[in-house]
């Protein structure tokens, strides 16, 4: 089984390229609702949750890890990684880095922990020392998310005024998983390839199965939520396609 963990809805956007990568694999998830934005909150803390969540999905059952947040990714990952080396945790920026790097002049937004901790431009330089990256942080996206306002006019405002100091980048990576969601703004504003890792850590995760012949166990995915997630029906239809039943828990 594979354990999925994000601060909120946003790894809704990876379960769904999961489910793509690989069909009728059941995932157990967890979305951390109640302290919500991991982006604005301190590395201890992001690393107290993420532990926190990864022991929980390992008790669930689950044999894989798959840390949704980029914010997690960043402050947390190398830490989870040496804490359970035997189990494969797959996060949205190791995992990812090596095939965006043929880029040379990149963009990166995110939330302001993820753009603080400079992680993404870490493992991007070291894949290709030449290139050229701008970054922003974009708190706003993540509570926008979260309210639904997926094509709303402000959010298209906020969009327009994020993205306005760019120059000349070939592609934009949306370093948060909520960013998919509104993908289609972010697109009609940035001008350019935008790149959603989310993507390519579900075709990693594929091979990694295939490469080690794992029998992923089947059936129904599971949907945990800390607290009550705002608009849950509106942002599962657009990331899975169908409503989920959420279990409200907090075991924290």
């Amino acid at each position: 089984m594979i354990g999925v963990f994000d601060s909120g809805v946003g790894g809704l956007s990876v379960v769904k390229e999961l489910f793509k990568s690989l069909p009728d694999r059941k995932i157990i998830y967890f979305g951390d609702t109640a302290r919500l934005p991991y982006g604005t909150k301190g590395p201890d803390f992001v690393k107290k949750y993420s532990s926190k969540i990864t022991e929980w999905l390992l008790e669930k059952g689950a044999g894989i890890i798959v840390i949704a947040c980029h914010t997690s990714s960043a402050q947390a990952a190398d830490f989870l990684k040496e804490t359970y080396k035997d189990i494969p945790i797959f996060d949205m920026i190791t995992t990812c880095s090596g095939k965006i790097a043929k880029f040379k002049n990149l963009g990166i937004i995110g939330t302001p922990g993820t753009i603080k901790s400079k992680s993404w431009e870490t493992h991007l330089l070291r894949e290709n020392p030449s290139a050229n990256i701008q970054s922003k942080a974009c708190p706003l996206f993540v509570p926008l998310v979260e309210e639904g306002w997926i094509d709303k006019k402000t959010t298209k405002e906020v969009a327009r005024e994020y993205l306005k100091d760019f120059k000349n980048i070939e592609a934009l990576i949306l370093a948060c998983t909520h960013y998919p969601m509104i993908e289609k703004v972010i697109k009609q504003t940035a001008n350019c390839k935008v790149i959603d890792p989310a993507e390519i850590l579900a075709k990693e995760l594929k091979l990694f199965v295939e490469k080690n012949s794992l029998k992923l166990e089947r059936g129904e995915s599971e949907f945990y939520f800390s607290d009550e997630p705002y608009h849950l029906d509106k942002i599962s239809k657009l990331c899975l396609n169908q409503k989920i039943k959420p279990i409200i828990s907090d075991p924290f």
